[in-house]
């Protein structure tokens, strides 16, 4: 975005949308289209939960390995590279700009910015971008998330969305009542064809520092502070919208809690404190458990784990979320667009160090960084087969996160 980044920040004053139909594939000449009209619902199983990806496919009797292999398949180089961005639209969501970049660059995933324009005009500005995926993906439809946490982070308002209070207030909450409420949080965000939520922060921050703590503790970011109720009250946000078909994003590993700057507006935000066998890192264990599908790597170096990288550039990070956690699903980089901690790095090379280190999804809040990275990988991938290699597995990766949440037709 052209000012401050919306993900990661104090809520402001919210945009206002221009909402047209696109006419695209799937966009015929009638108005703006429905989310149900593209059958944007996940395939949920008799949980509540999108199928695991393993299963077989209900409607085609194609298994979700099988199915993500054939999209796979179908995909050229730039949109198999596509499929490994999150990139933040701006404020009129699907606008030119937006469905410039989707078309010329293949993104695979959108963040919404700060509106409040409620559910009914966001689902007619997420079908627009739904429909680009004949065209732009493959087939492959977007996940299309938001920074939907409580509180200060709320980027979603308007009709149809409740106000959500910090997670400071919901780590206050029944494990029981939390998951109730984050299902109907969900289903608010799926009635806007939102599909991925940025939260919860499983971040622990002392009691004694939260003040001083500039990312989390001083937004009443954290649902507690030891890592026991954290685990639990995360477990329960993402088991609550996982039964309303949203994934969540469980961040921000290895933990922002023991750091005093904001990685979005300073640099050289350093822990001192986190090992690689921190009691904090047990709420992000429990996120795991829960089955999150996504964990995001924070921007700060973590000096008594890996003191000459940032987190989200370091083999050794991603290695202890790997095997250490035991994390199979998809690894997504902190905004490494617009944030302050990665300014000094050109962007061509963010991104080809992220997935160096393991890394999978890369998010950019703002669209020119991401066509700048995108262009850097696909030149590398085209040039580099063990790098491909690096590429094709994250796609594949991403894909099958998309297979279990019901965006991929076989």
């Amino acid at each position: 975005m052209a000012a401050r980044r919306s993900r990661w920040r104090t809520r402001g004053a919210a945009c206002s949308l221009a909402l047209a139909c696109v006419t695209a594939a799937g966009c015929g000449g009638g108005g703006a289209l429905s989310a149900e009209s593209l059958n944007l619902s996940p395939t949920l199983g008799a949980s509540g939960a999108p199928h695991d990806r393993g299963a077989a496919d209900p409607a085609s009797g194609t298994s979700s390995a099988a199915c993500v292999s054939r999209v796979y398949g179908q995909m050229t180089l730039d949109q198999r590279v596509g499929q490994l961005f999150l990139v933040g639209a701006p404020a009129d969501v699907a606008g030119a700009d937006t469905l410039a970049a989707v078309r010329d660059y293949h993104f695979g995933s959108v963040l919404l910015p700060d509106t409040d324009a409620g559910t009914a005009a966001l689902a007619a500005a997420s079908a627009s971008i739904q429909a680009l995926a004949p065209s732009a993906t493959a087939g492959a439809r977007f996940l299309i998330g938001a920074n939907q946490e409580g509180g200060e982070v709320q980027q979603l308002t308007g009709s149809g969305f409740a106000t959500m209070p910090s997670e400071v207030v919901q780590g206050s909450w029944t494990v029981s009542a939390l998951r109730a409420q984050a299902q109907t949080w969900g289903s608010e965000l799926r009635s806007a064809g939102v599909n991925l939520d940025l939260a919860p922060v499983m971040d622990v921050v002392p009691t004694a520092t939260a003040d001083q703590n500039a990312p989390i503790g001083a937004l009443d970011r954290e649902f507690g502070s030891e890592p026991a109720g954290n685990g639990e009250h995360g477990a329960a946000f993402i088991e609550g919208m996982a039964r309303a078909g949203v994934a969540s994003v469980a961040k921000h590993f290895p933990g922002l809690g023991m750091v005093t700057g904001n990685t979005d507006d300073v640099s050289n935000v350093v822990d001192n404190v986190t090992t690689a066998n921190s009691p904090d890192l047990g709420s992000f264990k429990d996120a795991i458990g829960a089955g999150v599908p996504f964990v995001m790597v924070a921007l700060a170096t973590y000096t008594r784990i890996d003191p000459s990288r940032l987190a989200v550039f370091s083999p050794v990070v991603i290695k202890l979320l790997r095997s250490g956690l035991g994390f199979g699903g998809v690894i997504v980089s902190d905004d490494l667009g617009d944030a302050a901690a990665v300014q000094s790095i050109p962007a061509s090379q963010r991104a080809t160090e992220f997935l160096d280190a393991g890394g999978d999804l890369i998010t950019s809040q703002s669209i020119a960084p991401a066509e700048e990275m995108a262009t850097a990988v696909v030149a590398r991938a085209s040039a580099d087969a063990s790098f491909r290699a690096v590429v094709d597995s994250a796609a594949r990766k991403v894909l099958a996160a998309k297979q279990a949440q019901g965006l991929l037709s076989c």
